[in-house]
């Protein structure tokens, strides 16, 4: 059975950064592509960064609105995948959930998913 405990939110500042932890059990990492997808209240939950698995290459894909801030990467030898978000935004204000899939050629398929966390709340001030 696939385990994923997430770690690392908080309440921070606008400007400031963050890192998200998700550890992975029950299954070797490697071949599972892991994703990270937020949802705010009231919203849908959406995709904001994915690392594909060894058969996709370990290819990386972000959500517009995170590129150029936020940096997926995954350690296979510790099951661990993070999400290193900078010059966070209130809008950024979710709780950030990391899910993993063993198929499946789109990181942003929130559908194709097969694990979930429970998610870690990040709240971004003013």
């Amino acid at each position: 059975q696939v385990q994923l405990v997430e770690s690392g939110g908080g309440l921070v500042q606008a400007g400031d950064s963050l890192r998200l932890s998700c550890a992975m059990s029950g299954r070797s990492a490697s071949s599972y592509a892991m994703g990270w997808f937020r949802q705010a209240p009231g919203n849908y939950r959406e995709f904001v960064a994915g690392a594909g698995a060894s058969w996709s290459g370990y290819r990386i894909d972000y959500a517009e609105s995170v590129k150029g801030r936020f940096t997926i990467s995954r350690d296979n030898a510790e099951n661990t995948v993070y999400l290193q978000m900078n010059s966070l935004k209130v809008e950024d204000t979710a709780v950030y959930y990391c899910a993993v899939k063993s198929s499946g050629w789109y990181l942003d398929e929130k559908d194709e998913y097969d694990y979930w966390g429970q998610g870690t709340q990040v709240t971004v001030s003013t």
